[in-house]
């Protein structure tokens, strides 16, 4: 049996990689189709014709189902992770997934496909699966152990439900690697090459830059700067955006309401964009549903006047990067281009600018592929945790936390506790104290984020310190530890020093999954989704069905139940007894089909019943008083409802 391997893995937004170190050097590892590249594209196969639970593909089969079956499809889910049900309202413009209806404020979103709903997490493990297998494929061995990159910018949560996903997918993840860090690595180990690297890594979905010093095998970040909701897919949108305006202009289709058709120009536009970064124009030649065709040459100028604003939005976080590493551009001595979007010439020229490369005498690296350097690094920093390659016996990786940790203080200031770009793994301790005679507990609400006040920053927990011996205000002596691992993932304690009194919390960030959610999926598996979803429509159909058949057998007690004629009463009977014997069975459409007859054949009692409402509520009062009694009646809570919520 061939050992155990530790693999590097790139899961990204627009395309996904495994890979490993083959002696010394780090090589990608193929799909079954031959190709390096995973398309982090995860579709949900219709439910057969004889029934059974659907099949989920991965990669390129996914991505060819995105014309015919957009609303089983879905990609760039990077996008989704880690973020909040508002934050990610405005990525679904231009995909074909939507958000599931019932998730709550403060939930992880779940995006619906097809019949069944996924967390992003979730979406991104089928990925991770789909890599594992290809690894395990080409081993012949179980692959149970991974480092994954992630994106110099990722905050908590992000990172968070990386690992989550890692963990749903079977997989040890052993280490989260920053993407710029990780290309650095792979760039580091072939060239050997030491001082100043400026790391521009601009992929599908985000884009980072991080400043590394390298010196003896060792690779410090000095800082990192970036932006998570910026990348290739940007450029796209705008294209297609452009695209779907000339149509609708000059053919009179909106195809925003065809989601096929919306995939299909999307797909054209993608092709555009690769072909300006070798061709002077690119065409665009699709027929619409109409039987119209729409034709458009885009030159390279026009292109690049329109995703200039997209591109200028990278130049600031540079900036700030190298101030931020106390150097000028001028000290740079070497700048690695990372991620697909980075074959745009006008990128390169930015950079150029950016870095004064031209000026002295210097080209941006890009011997390595851009879209696998990273998995490369990866792989090198895998090799590093299991010290099997004596190249990388003697390297050493240090990162940093991309933004400030640290808690509210009073007033709702932010007080810092370690700062952006510190070396991870990082602690550090402050001291506080009370601010009212007598406290005898202190809230400790944890932030991550640049800004001065608590509000403004990313709330990542909430705990409480209790049990402090009442004193003065001033007195108490309260310690807050924080420390960071490897993976930037946080825990916090605060003890008070006279009394001993101690509590602390590895932070679950906001829109995190619990480890109990986490478990059950692993658990429980993904094989039984539809099964499960499946059972919880037909418990929630019974319980509608159950409240329905309790009102109608109140209201026949009801004096508006004299007044329908022995024909309507006849058709109410009839259509309870229907959905009695309905509810008792597992056919959900004929529960619903019942439920949906029962209400039809009350709508003339459910009219009688509210103009007897009405009547009685008007009698003897004035309109105000009446109407304020009947305000009261439809609006009062149910009272099971407040007692389960109190």
């Amino acid at each position: 049996m061939a050992e155990a391997r530790i693999v590097g893995i790139d899961l990204g937004t627009t395309n996904s990689l495994v890979a490993y170190m083959e002696g010394d050097k780090p090589v990608v590892i193929p799909g079954v189709d031959g190709s390096n590249l995973v398309p982090s594209v995860v579709a949900l196969d219709p439910i057969p014709a004889g029934g059974g639970r659907p099949t989920v593909t991965v990669g390129n089969s996914a991505r060819r189902a995105l014309i015919e079956t957009p609303e089983r499809v879905i990609y760039s889910v990077k996008r989704l992770m880690g973020r909040g049900l508002a934050e990610v309202r405005s990525e679904l413009e231009f995909f074909p997934f939507r958000l599931a209806d019932d998730v709550e404020a403060g939930e992880v979103p779940r995006v619906q496909l097809g019949e069944l709903r996924f967390t992003p997490p979730e979406i991104s493990a089928y990925v991770l699966r789909q890599l594992k297998k290809n690894a395990e494929r080409f081993f012949g061995a179980p692959v149970t152990q991974a480092v994954i990159t992630v994106p110099a910018y990722f905050n908590d949560a992000q990172r968070q439900a990386t690992k989550d996903a890692g963990r749903m997918a079977g997989l040890d993840v052993l280490r989260l690697v920053n993407e710029p860090t990780a290309a650095a690595l792979a760039y580091g180990l072939d060239r050997a090459k030491e001082g100043l690297i400026a790391v521009y890594d601009l992929g599908g979905g985000t884009f980072d830059i991080s400043i590394l010093k390298l010196r003896d095998g060792i690779f410090e970040v000095q800082s990192t700067n970036g932006d998570t909701h910026l990348g290739g897919d940007d450029i796209d949108n705008l294209l297609l955006a452009v695209a779907l305006d000339e149509i609708h202009a000059e053919h009179g289709v909106d195809l925003r309401k065809d989601p096929a058709a919306v995939q299909a120009l999307r797909k054209a536009a993608i092709d555009a964009k690769i072909r300006l970064s070798s061709e002077q124009s690119a065409q665009f030649d699709i027929e619409l549903p109409n039987g119209d065709r729409y034709q458009r040459e885009i030159p390279r100028e026009v292109f690049e006047q329109l995703i200039e604003p997209v591109l200028n939005r990278t130049a600031g976080p540079c900036k700030q990067a190298v101030a931020d590493a106390g150097i000028t551009p001028d000290q740079i001595d070497e700048v690695v281009l990372v991620g697909g979007s980075t074959r745009i010439p006008a990128v390169r020229r930015l950079v150029d600018d950016l870095f004064h490369l031209s000026a002295r005498g210097k080209k941006p690296h890009i011997e390595l592929n851009p879209d696998e350097v990273v998995a490369l690094g990866a792989a090198v920093q895998a090799s590093i945790l299991a010290g099997a390659s004596k190249t990388t016996e003697e390297l050493l990786l240090l990162d940093v936390t991309p933004l400030s940790l640290g808690i509210e203080a009073l007033g709702g200031v932010v007080a810092k506790i370690i700062t952006r770009n510190s070396t991870i793994p990082a602690s550090a301790t402050e001291h506080f104290t009370t601010g009212v005679d007598g406290q005898t507990n202190v809230a400790i609400h944890v932030v991550q984020g640049e800004r001065e006040l608590a509000a403004d920053c990313r709330s990542l927990a909430r705990f409480d310190l209790k049990g402090i011996p009442p004193m003065a205000a001033g007195l108490p002596r309260i310690e807050v530890k924080f420390l960071i691992d490897a993976d930037g993932i946080l825990q916090v304690s605060a003890r008070e020093q006279r009394s001993g009194k101690q509590a602390e919390i590895e932070v679950k960030p906001t829109y995190g999954l619990t480890d109990a959610q986490v478990e059950s999926m692993i658990l429980d598996s993904f094989d039984h989704a539809e099964e499960d979803f499946a059972r919880r429509l037909l418990i929630e159909a019974r319980n509608e069905a159950e409240t329905i058949l309790t009102k109608v057998e109140q209201a026949r007690a009801n004096p508006a139940w004299a007044q329908l004629t022995g024909e309507e009463q006849a058709a109410v009977d009839a259509a309870r007894d229907r959905l009695a014997s309905a509810k008792l069975g597992a056919d959900l459409n004929a529960i619903r089909a019942a439920t949906a007859g029962l209400d039809q054949a009350t709508h003339r009692l459910a009219e009688l019943m509210m103009d007897a409402a009405v009547t009685e509520a008007i009698r003897g009062k004035t309109m105000e008083a009446a109407g304020q009694e009947l305000s009261d009646h439809i609006t009062a809570p149910h009272p099971m409802a407040a007692a389960e919520f109190k």
